[in-house]
């Protein structure tokens, strides 16, 4: 007899030790933990709306899925980070993430290309300098408004993040690569064609009413939202063309005047705050967002436009000595772009910092295509009404 063999028999034979409950319950959360980011960062991913800023399409307190797939998975570029947090640890306010690695930006093939009036979740692309204090303020436009660098620097805790540890921004897509873009009296046009919003969209009127015996809860039934003025007949509201044309039919009603900037009305906080371009919040353009391979011009004109696109986004060295422009050490006339980009803005066109703002949104930081909402409820409701019933798994357009 093979005594080995048998002993080898004997001895596999053997129960295995059987895992502790502490064990299992361990393996379990380790499991749920790979298997939940594996589908957050590849497939699909929970976000809510906490702004009015796409009002009415999408409202405070909606819960949304967000489509990873339909554009291409980005790859994580900041890999190391504690599982479910964005930037930042919950309760202890220190960062989720540590920016010792970062990967080159990758994306795994898509179902789609990014379309026109898409509504799209990306990265706050001027989230790259973040004041901690003011968090719902923006860096950039904080110094617009005329507070110094330094004193933002030593007044404040300021710090950068990483593109993917961005905040996250939802609006819709009004323009793609290679689109040429402009906006005239509160419309948008891309390529030449008005592009007007279809359902949605908030504007700011003033309404005049033939008397001060107004009873202003019926309009507010309608979908308004109304503010005083310092004029007894005369009140602010808020609300689509499509209410405004309801509103009109209304006997008590003496006019309606859109809130609206004039032509060559500048604002220091609209892009690219440029001086020499009068432009505002309802009235600029026309250019071209930029679209991979389109080769564009440096000089005086191109430069306030796509300066940042180049310089930030792209990452190159790009610096003008005298009348000339020098990229990566060597003088240039001409730049090619490496990337698409997108032109976004808010639904409620009058209240949403969008892309007029903060100018183009490169195609590394978009991060997925909203898809229906699965939750949505509203914190001025009562304890029964919170849930908008008729909202639940409807879909975004």
């Amino acid at each position: 007899m093979n005594w080995k063999f048998w002993q080898k028999k004997k001895d596999s034979d053997k129960p295995k030790k059987k895992k502790t409950k502490t064990r299992e319950w361990v393996d379990a959360i380790v499991f749920a933990v790979v298997a939940a980011t594996i589908i957050r960062v590849f497939f699909i991913e929970a976000y809510t709306i906490p702004s009015g800023s796409m009002e009415r399409s999408l409202l405070v307190g909606d819960f949304l899925f967000v489509s990873k797939v339909n554009y291409g998975a980005r790859v994580p570029m900041t890999p190391v980070a504690f599982p479910f947090a964005h930037h930042t640890m919950p309760f202890f306010g220190t960062k989720a993430y540590w920016d010792g690695v970062q990967w080159k930006y990758r994306r795994l093939p898509g179902l789609q290309d990014i379309k026109r009036n898409d509504v799209v979740v990306f990265n706050f692309p001027e989230g790259d300098t973040v004041v901690l204090e003011r968090q719902d303020d923006n860096y950039y436009q904080m110094q617009l408004r005329g507070e110094s660098r330094e004193s933002i620097w030593s007044g404040f805790s300021v710090t950068s993040r990483p593109v993917d540890k961005r905040e996250n921004f939802i609006k819709r897509c009004i323009a793609i690569a290679g689109d040429t873009i402009s906006m005239r009296n509160g419309l948008a046009e891309v390529n030449g064609k008005p592009e007007p919003l279809v359902g949605t969209g908030g504007f700011g009127y003033n309404v005049e009413f033939t008397t001060a015996d107004v009873n202003l809860k019926l309009f507010e039934d309608m979908g308004f939202k109304i503010g005083a003025t310092a004029l007894p007949t005369v009140y602010r509201f808020e609300g689509t063309p499509d209410l405004i044309k309801e509103l009109k039919k209304s006997p008590y009603v003496k006019s309606v005047s859109e809130e609206l900037m004039e032509p060559n009305e500048y604002d220091l906080t609209i892009f690219p705050h440029d001086k020499n371009r009068k432009w505002n919040l309802d009235n600029y353009g026309p250019f071209v967002v930029p679209k991979k391979g389109w080769t564009v011009k440096l000089d005086s004109l191109t430069m306030p436009l796509y300066e940042r696109s180049i310089r930030i986004y792209e990452g190159n060295k790009l610096e003008k000595i005298g009348s000339d422009w020098f990229l990566n050490g060597k003088k240039a006339t001409t730049y090619t772009f490496k990337m698409n980009y997108y032109w976004m803005m808010g639904d409620n066109r009058h209240s949403s910092a969008d892309s007029r703002y903060w100018g183009f949104v490169p195609e590394d930081h978009i991060v997925g295509k909203a898809l229906f909402i699965w939750l949505s409820i509203d914190s001025e409701g009562s304890f029964l009404n919170k849930i908008r019933w008729s909202r639940i798994f409807k879909g975004i357009h």
